[in-house]
């Protein structure tokens, strides 16, 4: 267990999210009001590019909990994210602009390779946009995460281009306690949070139970390896708002 002094104070899943809506240039509207093909798809590869956030080596999101959502809008932007496997870890985002017909839809799954100086995270996974507008799906690649530790520490992006389960009500005691910097306050609400998780492991395995994710379907194959499909059509308004 990553000791808290080691987290950032929110979770993967949330950070996740955070790729897509905050934002200080709304690019990907842009790419909806492109007239050419060819203007919207440089949009599009500007747009991807763009949710590639910087990392700080050395902190770590928390690891979100099965069945963890996390459900924002911004703008006319909604965005739902849920945590539909933890072993493996696989997140799924679906997020629709009603008033401009955009649709994102993706399926994540990091997968992590040790190389003795480095760590590389490969993230599978498809990665959909959907201009409805124009009846145009774009599907692009995760770029990888590259973590040195010789000879120079650091971090970048390389490759192509039944308890509350919001993000922020699980780790609402974690947080604050790295906020406050109460290190002992941080270390023993998570290891309640971890603790009560493989509690409810424990539970389904004996009652022979198999998780269910709440607003995704999701499959595996050894061809295209897991996929997440949203159950609605549309991302309804959320209870945290981000300005623009």
């Amino acid at each position: 267990m990553l000791p808290a002094t080691f987290n950032v104070p929110k979770s993967h899943l949330q950070c996740y999210g955070e790729s897509v809506y905050c934002i200080n240039k709304d690019l990907l509207t842009i790419c909806n009001q492109c007239e050419s093909p060819l203007e919207r798809f440089t949009s599009v590869v500007a747009w991807s590019i763009s949710t590639a956030r910087p990392t700080i080596f050395g902190s770590a999101p928390f690891n979100s909990v099965l069945g963890e959502t996390h459900h924002v809008s911004s703008g006319n932007l909604n965005v739902l994210l849920e945590q539909v496997s933890h072993h493996p870890p696989v997140s799924a985002l679906h997020a629709t602009n009603e008033k401009e017909n955009i649709e994102l839809i993706w399926c994540q799954h990091p997968v992590a390779k040790f190389y003795g100086t480095s760590v590389e995270a490969e993230v599978h996974g498809k990665r959909q946009l959907k201009l409805h507008k124009y009846k145009e799906t774009y599907e692009m690649n995760s770029p990888k995460l590259l973590i040195r530790f010789l000879p120079v520490p650091g971090t970048e992006w390389v490759g192509n281009a039944v308890w509350p389960s919001e993000s922020a009500a699980v780790w609402a005691e974690v947080s604050q306690g790295i906020l406050n910097q109460e290190w002992e306050k941080a270390r023993d609400a998570k290891k309640s949070v971890e603790e009560e998780q493989r509690k409810l492991l424990r539970e389904r395995e004996s009652a022979g139970e198999t998780w269910v994710p709440q607003h995704f379907h999701l499959t595996q194959s050894k061809e295209r390896g897991w996929d997440c499909s949203p159950i609605r059509e549309r991302v309804p308004p959320a209870p945290i708002v981000v300005p623009l």
